[in-house]
């Protein structure tokens, strides 16, 4: 671990001693004289230059280089971007290494339907990936780690039928995926017209060993838990997006996005208890799941432009959502005898309507204004069943019908100001509140938040140093309890202790409130490549931790998690990028693409002891090593990424701990272009397939409940073809 410092310092002066050899060959250089086209978006690195309130951007080449099948292994190899959850198996979207709602993830500017998960979108449906590190007024402030905006595809510089075909295996079980793009025009019509359809195959094990200790270290029960599950999913996404110029100038936008999904599976698990005085509730289960997700949201604006600069961009949304999960379970004793059977259903139905509106004006010398407003409501309905073979509730709630409403509302407005050609800075405030009801047996649920964010960011473009500058924000930001948190009917387990609790929601949590101090110094080489440096201080008050306690409950004595609003924590971390093309920086070098990130991360929660008192699964350092090399003679492109976590360990409270062992992924790729039109891509993903264990430990009531897992991960070969006409 402690060579990849001083290596991500290397690379760092392997670019910037390259850069320095370039310097005097300029001045012999014949000038060439700058032509601008407008009318376009700006190429991403000059995006990103120019943006006061930083701003990362990454477009289809970042998103085509590796052939993925998601955007969730596009975002692993982002800086400062890590993916919970084992290896190939997506998870949990995390900037500097906070989930849970920490990293702010947006599509199309707006947060996604509940239940969206980044695993389920294919890179063909993306235009481009926008990650901000700082929150900005015109976006939500719930963004404490920072916001990615996943931009869906406009049909920007498109020319012909784009279609993508390709399979990818794992064990021997073949995944074939296929997408197509058709952009066109009808008069003052333009439009672009794209789906997707994949069939996911997959196997997944665990093996489980769970240990209950006493003061004197005598082992009083353990067991040995061995789960196969297998499924398939089957996912069909359409994004038609539709664009309409008037003769005043007027543009009316209007895109959907809509995503269906089939899962289902089998699982058994045998269980095995040596050591024990009770009897363990099964030996042996079997259990089947089938479930549809199906996700519908539009996304519409018209922009209208004003006399002079000034333009108003009113905004308009609506979302539906339908999830729908069965599962039956069967328990059984040695002998093969049934225990018991288990039928669990949900049902959940999501509707939102939003809107919104931005006016931009420029103000005197050198200043953008810009305000604006949104308004959006939601409703919730939810219908969960649990029944055991007599056909009793194993909850208070089983077959009621409980809705929750959401009602947002917030106001922005910023300044954009030039001072001088070095100085630019960016002034904004953002007031945000959020009111969530709900109606249940138990009672009347409300939740409201309310808050207020200043933010500033500045930039410097250090005199006589035309590639050189810094940056600086000084922000307020904020996360807000999700539904789920706040009204969730309780999530059984079926082997309730300590380390696998039932959980449940609380009403009466607060939203966290962070204040952020970030730096960054930044230095250009060439068309796409940069140097930067950054950190950044993140100071939050009301965190919210999950406690976990005994309950009575109509099942008898159990262990619950549930969310609590614990105190006080600060987290802190350095991130440095190296990124250039080889050949922009030495004559005559190969045409060599490097890409290298390395972050490292402290923090710490007051009232919990250490050392290990770190925010919930945050590693302490994250890196990513990537390359790619065009052969000049042939038409072959070769690509390597490497991302590297260490094992997380994280005391949880006073009593639990909980570890996770290091994440090491490697994937490669060779690309041959046939000729402009056609290529084919052959992809090994996980090459290293490491095995990923965790560790939960828990000290209560005298004892110590471990429970500790074994989770097999594989490579994933793919191919594909990709042809326009």
């Amino acid at each position: 671990m402690k060579k990849l410092i001083p290596f991500a310092m290397a690379t760092l002066g392997v670019a910037a001693s390259a850069a320095a050899q370039q310097e005097p060959s300029k001045s012999a250089d014949k000038v060439v004289p700058q032509v601008t086209i407008s009318g376009g978006r700006q190429d991403d690195m000059v995006e990103r230059r120019n943006s006061t309130a930083g701003k990362q951007v990454y477009g289809r080449e970042e998103l085509d280089r590796n052939g993925d099948s998601n955007i969730g292994d596009v975002l692993k190899r982002l800086p400062g971007v890590t993916i919970g959850g084992r290896a190939g198996r997506g998870g949990e979207v995390r900037m500097r290494g906070l989930g849970s709602g920490y990293t702010q993830v947006l599509v199309n500017g707006e947060r996604p339907p509940a239940g969206f998960s980044m695993e389920s979108l294919s890179p063909d449906q993306v235009e481009r990936i926008e990650v901000m590190r700082g929150p900005v007024a015109e976006h939500s402030t719930r963004a404490i780690a920072g916001t990615i905006n996943i931009v869906l595809r406009d049909g920007y510089q498109m020319h012909g039928i784009q279609v993508k075909a390709g399979d990818r295996i794992e064990q021997g079980r073949h995944s074939p995926e296929l997408s197509v793009t058709a952009p066109g025009k009808v008069g003052a019509l333009s439009y672009t017209l794209s789906a997707s359809f994949n069939y996911n195959r997959q196997h997944d094990s665990t093996l489980t060993r769970n240990t209950e200790t006493d003061v004197a270290g005598d082992l009083l029960k353990e067991q040995f838990l061995d789960s196969e599950s297998a499924g398939n999913t089957k996912g069909l996404h359409l994004t038609p997006r539709l664009s309409y110029k008037f003769s005043n100038g007027d543009t009316l936008n209007f895109q959907t996005f809509l995503m269906h999904q089939q899962m289902r599976s089998n699982a058994h698990t045998n269980l095995a208890q040596p050591v024990g005085s009770v009897p363990p509730e099964y030996n042996f289960a079997q259990q089947s799941n089938e479930g549809d997700v199906t996700f519908l949201r539009g996304f519409g604006n018209w922009l209208h432009r004003l006399q002079g600069a000034s333009k108003l961009d009113v905004k308009f949304g609506v979302g539906l959502g339908k999830r729908s999960n069965d599962s039956l379970r069967y328990q059984y004793d040695a002998q093969g005898a049934l225990l018991d059977r288990f039928t669990d259903t949900d049902d959940t139905r999501d509707k939102s309507v939003n809107t919104g509106g931005k006016y931009s004006s420029p103000l005197g010398a050198g200043h953008l204004l810009a305000a604006g407003w949104e308004l959006e409501a939601s409703h919730r309905e939810e219908v969960r069943v649990s029944l055991n073979k007599n056909g009793v509730a194993q909850f208070a709630d089983s077959g009621d019908n409980l809705t929750a409403d959401t009602r947002r509302a917030a106001l922005y407005a910023q300044d954009e100001w030039e001072i001088t050609p070095q100085w630019s800075a960016y002034a904004g405030a953002r007031w945000e509140g959020i009111r969530t009801t709900s109606d249940r047996s138990e009672g009347a649920v409300s939740n409201t938040s309310k808050v207020f964010s200043p933010l500033l960011h500045a930039v410097w473009k250090i005199p006589g140093h035309e590639k050189d500058q810094l940056r600086v924000s000084l922000t307020k930001s904020y996360k807000s309890p999700n539904v789920q948190d706040l009204i969730a009917a309780p999530f059984l387990s079926r082997l309730n202790s300590a380390t696998s609790p039932d959980r449940t929601g609380n009403p009466n949590l607060k939203p966290e409130l962070a204040t952020g101090l970030d730096l960054a110094y930044e230095h250009y080489l060439g068309r796409n490549g940069i140097i930067s440096v950054s950190g950044f201080v993140r100071d939050i008050d009301n965190l919210i931790r999950r406690e976990l306690t005994q309950q009575q409950t109509d099942l008898g004595l159990r262990w619950v998690s549930s969310p609590a609003n614990v105190g006080h924590a600060r987290t802190k971390g350095i991130e440095l990028e190296a990124k250039f093309s080889l050949a922009e920086l030495m004559n005559n070098a190969p045409q060599i693409d490097f890409r290298s990130n390395y972050s490292r991360f402290w923090s710490r929660v007051d009232g919990i002891p250490g050392p290990d008192n770190r925010l919930d699964q945050q590693p302490k350092q994250t890196a990513n090593l990537g390359m790619d090399y065009r052969l000049k003679d042939i038409p072959l492109t070769l690509g390597a990424g490497y991302n590297w976590t260490p094992a997380i360990r994280t005391q949880t409270s006073d009593k639990q701990v909980v570890e996770t062992s290091r994440k090491r992924v490697l994937d490669m790729y060779a690309l041959w272009r046939f000729d402009s039109r056609t290529q084919l891509r052959i992809s090994a993903n996980n090459v290293l397939a490491e095995d990923a264990a965790g560790n939960n430990l828990v000290y209560a009531n005298g004892l110590a409940v471990q429970a500790a897992s074994l989770n097999p991960t594989y490579t994933q070969w793919s191919v594909r073809l990709e042809t326009k006409f």
